[in-house]
Formats: structure tokens, sequence, C-alpha cells
């Protein structure tokens, strides 16, 4: 199909605005009458009992996507030697309903604050299976993680392990320890989300890791036991991951000569379509090439009894959607002549504040009309939110058809990690509910933020007062 002459060249025009791609749209189906069922439910329903904006989360996707990534990821890097462990990467969405649907297949938990250490913790997972990262762990955070047990401690600078060394002394507790390096490996992504090159935050860098080490093996309660590497995010090919390994596998094999090493973690960061012509994330064949590479260091004589990975928008992402309602139309006629061509303006009732990616990294999303089955022409669009910036865009650049009007529905695709990680307050906007559905059953698993609830940080502000009671 031929595109519209302002659309990005990768956008292509559907043959039909109803279908589905599911591939994109792993939790939902249409209607015999054209209403998308999400998990099952009608969104007219989800939107009539939760409002909108809302977060769906349908929990079935969810536990199928962990269960797929796990085996995926033992399959190809396993051996009889050799054990693969699973890390939830937290950050990507973060309630009890996800902790416990991931934990079920055995997943442990990646951690990066005390908040979510503390989120985890509370919807029933043990300690034991926790790793906590960050690149600036407080005092109280570390103390907190070595008294109720985390799995490991990933250090991320010499400040740390000092820290962790002075309080693991202090409460007498014993600590496993491995050091997140930066391997200098970059995955050809965004800038924001490249985590392993030289110049940025995260990581040790391979001449620094000496030092470091020096300072967790002279303390009585601390055991270095493994290295870290985290490459990126939006990963396809496996080049970067080996690429790292291979670097990993080159400390490994030098430091464990000294030291009682057993793990190597090697992040995640592995892909999920957000558009249909984003590919699939290739993840059997990561896991496969990584496999082959730790055969090869077996050959040598440098064998790692445990692999761990800490996937997150891979389970999460293909979970979830978020539904908005449309408030306002606008065409607006874009370029001269014969590359004038009218984009519409759609506006909903969310944005930036549910949605950060877009605004943050450029993230292109695929929306569809939610509410009813149209014939019209495929109109090219940008859905944007109701926020006080000319770049609050929910999605950049689709195609929904000519005759969406204020009051339909509209669903994006592929939400489920990091938009309701990132939302926000901004311009004191509640942030959505999110609703999970289970066996065609939906409810709340995180409730929607009122005006009230935004002001309530306020403490300068007296509820009750005649000026809110006539609001």
């Amino acid at each position: 199909m031929v595109s519209s002459a302002i659309a990005p060249a990768w956008l292509e025009k559907p043959a039909d605005l109803n279908a589905l791609d599911a591939r994109l749209w792993p939790a939902v189906r249409r209607s015999s009458a054209g209403e998308m069922l999400i998990g099952g439910v009608p969104v007219s329903s989800l939107v009539e009992q939760f409002g909108s904006p809302l977060y769906v989360v349908d929990l079935d996707v969810l536990s199928a996507r962990a269960l797929m990534v796990k085996d995926a990821l033992t399959s190809g890097v396993a051996r009889d030697h050799r054990s693969v462990h699973v890390f939830y990467a937290s950050k990507a969405l973060l309630t009890s309903d996800v902790v416990r649907t991931v934990a079920a297949h055995g997943l442990g938990f990646d951690v990066s604050t005390r908040g979510e250490m503390e989120w985890v913790l509370a919807s029933g997972v043990e300690a034991s299976r926790l790793e906590f990262q960050g690149n600036n762990k407080s005092d109280a955070e570390l103390r907190r993680a070595l008294t109720v047990g985390v799995g490991a401690v990933v250090v991320d600078s010499e400040w740390e392990a000092k820290r962790l060394a002075a309080i693991s002394a202090e409460l007498n507790v014993h600590q496993r320890v491995m050091i997140r390096v930066n391997s200098g490996v970059h995955a050809g992504t965004h800038d924001y989300l490249a985590t392993a090159r030289e110049d940025q935050k995260f990581g040790i860098a391979r001449g620094d890791l000496d030092a470091v080490i020096d300072i967790i093996a002279s303390a009585e309660h601390l055991e270095f036991v493994g290295l870290h590497s985290h490459i990126g995010s939006q990963i396809v090919s496996p080049d970067g991951f080996v690429e790292a390994a291979t670097r990993l596998l080159e400390l490994y094999a030098h430091y464990s000569a000294h030291h009682p090493l057993d793990t190597l973690n090697l992040g995640g960061g592995f892909a999920i379509p957000y558009t249909p012509v984003d590919p699939d994330s290739n993840l059997e064949a990561i896991a496969t090439a990584l496999g082959e590479l730790l055969d090869q260091w077996d050959a040598k004589g440098v064998r790692v009894p445990q692999i761990s990975f800490e996937p997150g928008r891979i389970i999460a992402g293909p979970a979830g959607v978020t539904v908005y309602s449309v408030g306002t139309t606008k065409s607006v006629l874009v370029g001269e002549g014969d590359d004038a061509a009218t984009r519409l303006y759609v506006s909903v009732d969310g944005g930036m504040s549910d949605n950060l990616r877009p605004a943050l990294y450029g993230a292109n999303y695929t929306v569809r009309l939610a509410n009813r089955h149209s014939s019209a022409p495929a109109q090219l669009v940008r859905v944007v939110g109701k926020h006080c910036e000319s770049g609050d865009i929910v999605v950049h650049d689709d195609y929904l058809p000519s005759d969406v009007v204020p009051g339909d529905t509209v669903v994006v695709a592929q939400t489920g990690a990091y938009c309701h990680s990132l939302s926000s307050n901004y311009n004191a906007v509640g942030r959505p509910a999110l609703v999970v559905v289970e066996g065609g059953e939906a409810r709340v698993s995180l409730k929607a933020e009122s005006v009230d609830d935004v002001l309530s940080r306020d403490a300068g502000l007296a509820f009750g007062s005649a000026s809110s009671e006539e609001a």
C-alpha cells in the first residue's frame, strides 16, 4: 500500500484497519461486532467499570511470556553442568499480581531500589530470589538488603564496595557479591538505552576491577561470586551479547583462579516489536549463540556453573495495552504542492504522564480503533495527549479510520513495560488505574489516582475547605 507523503518511510498504510497483528496484540481480538476484547473482556465494559485512560494487563499472556522466555534461555544455554537462572527486571512493570504470576514459574527478581525490593518481598517472594542492582544504593538500602537476606548484591562502584564491606561487618552478615562490569560493548540502541558504554554511569571499567575486587576479597563477610553485564535494550542481534559475554568470560577465567566464582549474569534487553515492521525478539537465536560460546569456553577448561539473565520488557510488554478515549480531533495540512498532506491530530485523555517513552526516546507505537468496526478510508494520524507540551505524543505516526471522532475509544499496543513504571502526575493529572484480566475476568491491580489523591501530598492544603467543596 502507498503511504502518505508525510508519513515516515517505514510506515505502510494497512490494508485492513480492523485487523490485529497477533505479534503486537497477543491479548486482544475483536468481537463479531468489531469491538476489541482484551483478555476476553469488551473494551467498553472495561472503560465503564474502571474509567479511561486505563492500563490493562492480561495475566494469562504475562504467564505465557514468562514461561516462554525461561524455556528459550534454558534450552539454548543450560547444560548438565550449567544451570540458567532468570531474574525478572522489576523496573519494567511492578505490581503484586505481576510478581505472583512471574514467580509462579520460578523466576527471581532484579530490583534496583528499596521500593522495588519491598514491593517484591511484600508480594510473597523470598529475599534469596532477589538480586539488588543500582549505581547509587544508599547505606539504608544496603543495610535492608543484607538484613532480609537478598541472594546477591551487584556492586557498581568502589565506594559501594567499601560501604558494603562496612555494613556486612556491622551486621555480621555474609553476603554474596557480584560486580557489574562496563564491558564497553554497545548494542546499537538509543544512547539513553545503551548502558554498557565506557562513558556512562553504570558498571566498573575493566581497568578498575582489581581495586574493587581487593576490597571485597579482604572483607570478612563478603564473597565475590560473579560478574554482571547489561549492554542495552531492544536488542535483536546475538552479536552484542556474544561479544560482551566473551569479554566477561575472559575476566571470569582470570579472576576465578583466585576467587570462588560461580556466576555470569548477562543482563537483559531482549527486543519486542512495537510496530508491524519491527523484528521479533530473536530470543532463541541469541540463547543458542550464547550456549555455543559457553561450550567453546568449556573446551578451554573455563566452566561457569550458573548463567543468569534479567529480562523485563520481553515478558511484560506484550501483556499490556493502554485504553484511551478520544476528546478532540484536528486536521492539519502539512507541506505544500504535491508534497502536501493532511495529518489528523487525535487528542486523548492521557498522554506523556502515562507513556513517557515517545517523548523520552522517540519510541514508536501502534494504535487501533477499539470500540467499533470501521470501513472508512485510512487517515494518517498523530495521537497526542492533554498535557501542556508540544512533545506530548502517544503515537507519532499511524493510521486510523478517517471517521474517528470524539467519544471513540482507541487502544495502544505493547504498553505493558515501562509505561506505568515511568508514569507521573505532570499537570496534576492522576495516574490511571492498572487493571488485570485473567480467565476472562477483570479486576483492579493498581488503583487510579483522583485529583484529591494528587493534592493529598501537599501538606499545605486543608481538605474540606470551602474551595475544595465548591470544586
